[in-house]
């Protein structure tokens, strides 16, 4: 007897069609997998055995042969435990063939038959909800993720509830809404102590979705700056949200309680991680941090201590907004578009800029320190500002601008910037032609000066860039901002 049950791999973010075919054939008992299964799928013949056992059902007598197909496609992680169990109880006459057809199911089951979750839930439910399968059988946990796709979730607990519904003999339970509690404020600007020149570039970064350096000796408010950028963005709109979910679902990172992301994403790597951690890949080819921080920040705090290997590869995703992972297992795309924050002392032992200490770095070590970042790479920072240590009097002013007041005019110019294009004023192009002239300014670093002079002309709520709008963009590309 043979029965099929229908689930989804997914390559990247891409939902890809398995079948999960189940034969009984035989006298001699055993149980086999076949179609590419990794370690974790191989291990389901464990699991599914005892769930089955657990939920007072009959293991088929004969031999049991799982195929997984498309067999040249590989099968990975635990969630294809419930389709496997289904389908061999299927071919064993203990559920309706035809009724499970018509559904699309996932999730590991543990060795007393409950059901788990796992991570990619979304991708498969959009996979079903292509395919024309309006109903998902998933854990009580993945119910609210996969009702984002479309379809209708039917949450079970257990595997004899699953097979219940399948003969008709239980009604699920009803998925509710979402109770979305309130995302807690997170850093306020108002913490920041004096740091003009470095506020009204967060600013900007905010409002223009632009790169930011920040450079100065230790303590100076470098990292605090930079992780008070997340709080004066604008939560994302129902497409961008999505997207973040469903990356995040895919790296088994969504949260519980709040299956939709609606704020930007903030991740913050360790600088030792590697670059399979920062741009994805590894074995499972997995999305890594840049694509996490989708249309989010990633920061990168202690820039020149990342491996420059890690560094460079940030700047295909820098530029084209997705990271493309080749392997001989196959190719897969994750989207990455983020704003990129750096934070760096100017000098391996920290003093340089900081006018009460002596910097003890010999030339050759500086070289050595500047040399982990390369020039194409900062190339890519529309604003690069040197913070440094703040004075007693400011260290001792009340609370700054909040970050709630940031945020509105974050907003305003965002609006701007979506519905006017603000073309340059004469003034402001000769500007910038003498500037190409003069400093050394790549296209990219023109074209980046010019978007800068555009997000400060809305912030300014211009109807067109000005020459003084162009003279401050210059300002934050200046080479000697960093002491290069």
């Amino acid at each position: 007897m043979l029965a099929r049950a229908v689930t989804h791999a997914l390559v990247g973010l891409e939902p890809r069609r398995v079948e999960v075919e189940a034969r009984v054939h035989g006298q001699m008992p055993g149980f086999e997998i076949v179609g590419l299964p990794d370690k974790a799928c191989q291990e389901a013949r464990t699991r599914v055995r005892s769930g089955i056992a657990s939920a007072e059902l009959q293991w088929p007598r004969g031999r049991v042969t799982v195929n997984l197909a498309p067999a040249g496609l590989r099968k990975e992680g635990s969630g294809y435990d419930l389709p496997i169990a289904l389908a061999v109880l299927a071919a064993s006459q203990q559920v309706p063939r035809e009724q499970l057809e018509r559904h699309a199911s996932v999730g590991e089951l543990a060795l007393d038959g409950r059901l788990r979750r796992v991570g990619g839930v979304l991708g498969v439910a959009e996979g079903a909800r292509r395919l024309g399968l309006a109903r998902l059988l998933c854990p009580p946990e993945s119910a609210a993720e996969a009702a984002l796709a479309g379809v209708e979730p039917v949450p079970v607990r257990h595997l004899a509830d699953a097979v219940a519904y399948l003969r008709g003999e239980l009604e699920p339970d009803p998925v509710l809404p979402v109770q979305y509690a309130e995302v807690p404020p997170g850093p306020d600007l108002a913490d920041v102590r004096g740091q003009e020149r470095a506020r009204r570039a967060l600013e900007l970064a905010a409002a223009g979705g632009h790169n930011l350096l920040l450079g100065g000796p230790p303590g100076t408010g470098k990292t605090m700056l930079a992780r008070r950028l997340p709080g004066v963005l604008p939560p994302l709109v129902p497409a961008e949200a999505l997207e973040v979910t469903r990356i995040h679902s895919v790296a088994g990172l969504l949260p519980l309680e709040h299956p939709l992301i609606e704020t930007p994403p903030f991740r913050a790597p360790h600088h030792s991680a590697s670059t399979a951690a920062i741009v994805g890949g590894g074995p499972g080819l997995r999305p890594g941090e840049a694509s996490l921080a989708h249309h989010g920040v990633l920061l990168l705090d202690e820039l020149a201590e990342f491996a420059r290997p890690s560094l460079e590869a940030l700047r295909q995703p820098l530029e084209d907004g997705f990271v493309s992972i080749a392997r001989a297992a196959g190719r897969v795309v994750f989207p990455a578009r983020f704003q990129l924050v750096g934070t760096m002392n100017l000098c391996p032992c920290g003093a340089r800029g900081d006018p009460a200490v002596e910097c003890s770095c010999s030339a050759q070590r500086l070289a050595g320190y500047r040399a982990k970042l390369s020039r194409a790479l900062l190339d890519r920072f529309d604003l690069v500002v040197a913070v440094p240590r703040p004075r007693a009097l400011e260290l001792a002013a009340g609370p700054c601008e909040a970050s709630a007041d940031v945020a509105e005019r974050v907003a305003s110019a965002r609006e701007l910037l979506a519905v006017a294009p603000l073309p340059r004023s004469a003034e402001a192009d000769a500007l910038l032609s003498r500037a190409v002239e003069r400093l050394p300014l790549s296209g990219r670093g023109r074209a980046r000066v010019a978007r800068v002079a555009r997000t400060i002309a809305a912030l300014a709520g211009a109807e067109q860039v000005r020459a003084e709008h162009l003279a401050e963009a210059l300002a934050y590309r200046a080479p000697q901002e960093l002491g290069t």
